[in-house]
C-alpha cells in the first residue's frame, strides 16, 4: 500500500509538471521559432507524437475488455476530429469505477460486470493479476444445454421452482400466492415467507464461546460437486452440521438475467465447490432440506442478491441467515466487503482480480477454484469473532440495544425477497429492465424527440437481448444509448460515427437501430415531454400543482395532510396586516380599473401602482374616492398656434455679468461714500456695482423685474462711457502739467499704453546652460539645473509584454 502511496504521488507530480510546461511552452510563439530555427520544430514533433502515442495507449488500455474501441490519434487534429470516441472511453471508466465503488462497499454483493466493466484481457494489472484465459471467454452458451432452458417471456409472471418444501409451517399449495409489488406488477411472494417472519436465532448465537479455529487452507482442499453422486454425498454430511457458509460465483455477461456459474459451501472441516451449470442443476433443488432448517445457521456476506439467484436458478430459499454484512454495520467497522474481514480476523489477503473471471470456464482452473473456496473457508471463524463482539456490544434488556437482534432483523429482509420476471414497459419505463431508473438517474434532458428516439432505441435494445439470451449492455452499453439518443442519427453513416464501438450484435442490425430513431423521433414529436414521463412540473410553469417527484409526497400521510392544509386554507389566511392593512380573500376579487381614451391623456403601458389598489372596496373612504371622475382632474387646455399670443421681443443689448454671486463685505459697505459726496460718475459706477450685486445675489426674480433692470444697465452704461470720456480728457491736461507723474498715472490706468523697451536676449542667461555665469555658479542656492530637453523622453507607459509567461508555482500581476 505504501509503494501505491508513493507511485500515486510520482505520478501525479509527473502530471502536474508536464501540464504547467506544455501551458507556457503553448504560451510561446512557436511558429515563430519554428521559423527560426529548425531544430526546434523536429524537437516538438517528436514529443507531440511521443504524447499522442502515450495517449492512444492509455485510451487502449481503458477500453479494452469492453465494447468501447480506442480512438486513434495520429495527430493533433485527430484529437478534435475522434473526441466523441474519447468522451465514450471515459464513460466506460466511470460507469465499471461505479460498480466497483458498490462492490467493494458492500452495497451489491459481486455483480460479475458486463463486458464493457471489465478489464483488459491479456493485460495483467499487477504482477499475478487475472490472466487472459480467465476472462470473457467467447465459449458456447451453457444455458442451451440446460434441461430448462431460460425463455426470457417479459409477459409470464415467475413461478417458484419448488416442487417440495421440506421444514414447512405452511404446506406449498397454501404458500404459492400472488400479491402485488411495489412497481404494481403481480408476483409471487416468497413461499417461505411465514417461516422467515417466525424464525428466531438459535441460543448459540446469544452465547459467547471461544472462536473454533479453521484448518489450514495450504494443507487442506475443497471437493468439486460435479455429479448427483457426490451431490448426495455432499448433502448428507451437510445435514450433520450446525453452521454452514454459503457462496456464489454469477455470470451476467452472455446471458439476459444471469447464471449461477458456481456454488461454495464450507463446514468447519470440509469444503465444496459445486458446478452450477450442470444440465441437471434443477437437482439443486434438495438442498433445501439444509438450507431452509431453522436449527443450521447458514452464513452468507452480502446475501442480497445471493437470495435472488438462488430463487432463480436453483429453487432454493434461506431460512436462518446470518449475513455478517449487517454485522459489519451493526458493529459500525468502517468497511463491510469481505476482504476487509479476510484482512481484519485471519490476515489473509484475498486475490480480488479473479472476482472479474468468467466463472462458465471448464475445466475450472485451479486459481479460479482457490479463489472460489476462500470465500467461504474462513467465514465460520470471522462469525466466530463477530458474533462475540455482537454479544459484548449489546444490551439485551433494551431492544435498541441489541445488536444480535438488529443483524437478525436484517437477515430476515433479505431472506424474504422474491425473484419476479424482469420487464420493461416501453411507455411508461417501469420494470426491473425499464427505462425509468436509467433516466431518472442520468442528467441528461432530452427534448421530447430525443425522449421518442431513447424510448424506441432502448426498447429495441431490451428485445434483442430477451431474443438473443444477451445482456443488455453486452448488445449496448448505456453511453452508446445516450449517444444515440442525443444526436437521433437517421442513417448508417451517421449510425456509425456517433457510435463507432458498437458490438457485433448490433452491427449487425445497424439497419434496425436506424429504423428505431426514425420511428422514435416521428413519435416523439407528437409524443410527451420527458418531465411529463417523471410526473414533474414544466420548466418555468405557473401552475399551482404540486411538484410531485418520485419518491418525494407520494405517501399517503403526506396526501392526507396536503388535502386538509387545502382545505383549511381560507380559515388560517388573515384578512388584514398590521402592515399592509386590508389584505386579498377569495371573497373579495378587485377588478383592474377601467381606463378609456378619454381619461387616459398620455400612452402609458400599465396604470399606476397606487395604495387605492390594495384598498378594500367595502371601505367607506374608498368608494367616495371611487365616485369621483378621474376625467375631471385638472388640465392644461389645448390652444392653437394661431390663437397663441406672440413671444415678447427681448432686448438686444449685450452685457456681461461681473462678480456674479459675489457678496460685498459688511466693512467695504461702511466704508462707501455718500450720494452726496459722489461725483455724478462714481454714483453712476455705484449703481452699476449694486445692480451687478443684486443681479448674482438674487437668481429668482421675475420677467419684469429683469426686462427693467436691463434698460436700467444699458443707461448706466452710457452715463459712465460718457464720464470715463471726460475723465479721460482731464488726465490728459494732467498730464501736460505734471509730467513724468502724470505719464506714470496713465500707466497704471491702462488708459494709454506706454512703449516698451526692446528685450535684450543676450543680457538673458541660457535656458540651456543656466550656470555660465561665474556669479550665478559660485551661488549653490541660485544654481539652476542645466535644461535637458530630453528628459522627459523614456517618461511613457511601458505597455506589457506580448504574451504573459507562466512559470511553475508562480504568479505574476501586471500594472498599467
Amino acid at each position: 500500500m505504501e509503494d501505491f502511496s508513493e507511485f500515486q504521488k510520482t505520478v501525479s507530480e509527473s502530471l502536474v509538471a508536464t501540464t504547467r510546461n506544455t501551458t507556457q511552452i503553448c504560451a510561446e510563439d512557436l511558429g515563430f521559432h519554428r521559423s527560426l530555427d529548425p531544430t526546434v520544430g523536429s524537437a516538438l514533433d517528436k514529443q507531440n507524437a511521443r504524447l499522442l502515442s502515450l495517449a492512444e495507449r492509455l485510451l487502449g488500455h481503458a477500453a479494452a475488455g469492453s465494447e468501447v474501441v480506442g480512438p486513434r490519434l495520429e495527430d493533433t487534429d485527430a484529437v478534435d476530429g475522434q473526441w466523441r470516441g474519447i468522451v465514450d472511453v471515459v464513460d466506460s471508466l466511470l460507469e465499471r469505477a461505479d460498480t466497483n465503488l458498490d462492490e467493494y462497499t458492500g452495497i451489491v454483493k459481486r455483480l460479475t460486470p458486463s463486458k464493457e466493466q471489465s478489464p483488459a484481457p491479456g493485460l495483467p494489472s499487477r504482477p499475478g493479476a487475472l490472466a487472459k484465459n480467465f476472462r470473457n471467454q467467447d465459449i458456447p452458451k451453457p444455458q442451451k444445454l440446460f434441461e430448462h432452458v431460460p425463455t426470457n417471456d417479459a409477459d409470464e409472471v415467475f413461478k417458484p421452482l419448488l416442487t417440495s418444501k421440506p421444514n414447512a409451517m405452511v404446506p406449498l399449495d397454501q404458500s404459492l400466492t400472488i400479491k402485488t409489488g411495489e412497481d404494481g406488477l403481480s408476483l409471487y411472494q416468497n413461499p417461505y415467507q411465514t417461516e422467515i417472519l417466525n424464525y428466531q436465532f438459535p441460543p448459540s448465537v446469544y452465547t459467547k464461546a471461544d472462536p473454533i479455529p479453521y484448518t489450514p487452507f495450504e494443507s487442506t482442499t475443497a471437493t468439486f460437486v460435479d455429479t448427483p453422486e457426490a451431490l448426495e454425498a455432499m448433502l448428507a454430511e451437510l445435514k450433520k452440521a450446525k453452521e454452514i457458509a454459503i457462496d456464489l460465483e454469477h455470470h451476467d455477461q452472455r446471458t439476459y438475467i444471469g447464471l449461477v456459474s458456481l456454488m461454495q459451501i464450507s463446514t468447519r472441516d470440509k469444503d465444496w465447490v459445486v458446478d452450477t451449470l450442470k444440465p441437471w442443476r434443477r437437482r439443486l433443488e434438495c438442498l433445501n432440506e439444509v438450507f431452509t432448517d431453522p436449527n443450521i445457521i447458514k452464513l452468507f456476506h452480502g446475501a442480497f442478491m445471493d437470495v435472488i439467484w438462488l430463487q432463480r436458478d436453483l429453487g432454493l430459499y434461506l431460512v436462518g441467515l446470518f449475513d455478517t454484512y449487517h454485522a459489519c454495520r451493526a458493529l459500525g467497522y468502517p468497511q463491510a466487503g469481505l476482504a476487509f474481514l479476510l484482512s481484519k480476523f485471519v490476515n489473509f489477503q484475498a486475490q480480488k482480480q479473479y472476482q472479474m473471471a468468467d466463472w462458465r470456464i471448464r475445466p475450472l482452473p485451479q486459481e479460479l477454484f482457490d479463489y472460489a473456496r476462500s470465500d467461504t473457508h474462513f467465514l465460520l471463524y470471522i462469525y466466530d469473532n463477530m458474533r462475540n463482539e455482537l454479544i459484548d456490544r449489546s444490551d439485551f434488556s433494551n431492544p435498541e440495544e441489541d445488536r444480535v437482534r438488529r443483524v437478525q432483523e436484517a437477515s430476515k429482509e433479505t431472506c424474504i425477497q422474491a425473484f419476479s420476471t424482469p420487464i420493461a414497459n416501453p411507455e411508461t419505463g417501469k420494470g426491473s429492465m425499464g427505462w425509468y431508473k436509467m433516466l431518472f438517474r442520468n442528467p441528461n434532458a432530452f427534448n421530447k424527440e430525443q425522449f421518442g428516439v431513447f424510448k424506441a432505441v432502448h426498447g429495441w435494445r431490451d428485445a434483442v437481448a430477451r431474443q438473443e439470451d444477451e445482456s443488455v449492455f453486452y448488445v449496448m452499453p448505456n453511453h452508446i444509448l445516450f449517444s444515440i439518443a442525443r444526436s437521433m442519427p437517421t442513417d448508417k453513416a451517421a449510425l456509425l460515427s456517433v457510435a463507432p464501438s458498437l458490438s457485433g450484435i448490433a452491427r449487425q442490425r445497424v439497419d434496425e437501430i436506424v429504423g428505431a430513431v426514425v420511428r422514435g423521433k416521428e413519435e416523439g414529436i407528437q409524443g410527451p415531454e420527458m418531465w411529463q414521463a417523471f410526473g414533474a412540473k414544466p420548466p418555468r410553469s405557473n401552475a399551482q400543482a404540486p411538484v410531485t417527484m418520485p419518491g418525494i409526497g407520494n405517501s399517503t400521510a403526506f396526501k392526507e395532510l396536503q388535502a386538509s392544509a387545502s382545505q383549511d386554507a381560507s380559515s388560517l389566511r388573515a384578512t388584514v396586516s398590521n402592515f399592509w392593512g386590508n389584505l386579498i380573500t377569495n371573497e373579495v376579487t378587485h377588478q383592474p380599473r377601467q381606463y378609456s381614451t378619454e381619461s387616459v391623456s398620455l400612452a402609458v403601458p400599465l396604470p399606476p401602482l397606487t395604495a387605492e389598489v390594495f384598498a378594500d372596496p367595502n371601505d367607506k373612504q374608498v368608494k367616495e374616492e371611487k365616485a369621483v371622475d378621474p376625467a375631471a382632474r385638472a388640465e392644461h387646455q389645448f390652444v392653437k398656434a394661431e390663437d397663441r399670443p406672440a413671444p415678447k421681443e427681448e432686448d438686444d443689448g449685450v452685457f456681461t455679468v461681473k462678480q456674479l454671486g459675489r457678496k460685498r463685505k459688511i466693512a467695504e459697505v461702511a466704508t462707501l461714500p455718500t450720494k452726496a459726496e459722489q461725483t455724478e460718475p462714481e454714483q453712476l459706477h455705484q449703481s452699476e456695482e449694486a445692480d451687478e450685486v443684486a443681479l448674482g445675489d438674487d437668481a429668482d426674480v421675475m420677467e419684469s423685474d429683469k426686462a427693467a433692470r436691463k434698460a436700467e444697465k444699458a443707461a448706466a452704461k452710457k452715463a459712465k462711457r460718457e464720464a470715463k470720456k471726460a475723465a479721460k480728457q482731464q488726465r490728459q491736461q494732467q498730464q501736460a502739467e505734471a509730467g513724468a507723474q502724470s505719464a506714470a498715472q496713465d500707466a497704471a490706468d491702462g488708459d494709454e499704453e506706454e512703449e516698451e523697451e526692446p528685450f535684450d536676449y543676450a543680457a538673458e542667461a541660457s535656458l540651456l546652460k543656466p550656470n555660465q555665469d561665474g556669479a550665478a555658479s559660485r551661488d549653490k542656492k541660485k544654481r539652476k539645473k542645466d535644461f535637458n530637453p530630453y528628459a522627459k523622453a523614456a517618461d511613457v507607459p511601458k505597455g506589457l509584454s506580448r504574451v504573459q509567461k507562466e512559470r511553475a508555482g508562480k504568479s505574476a500581476t501586471f500594472k498599467k
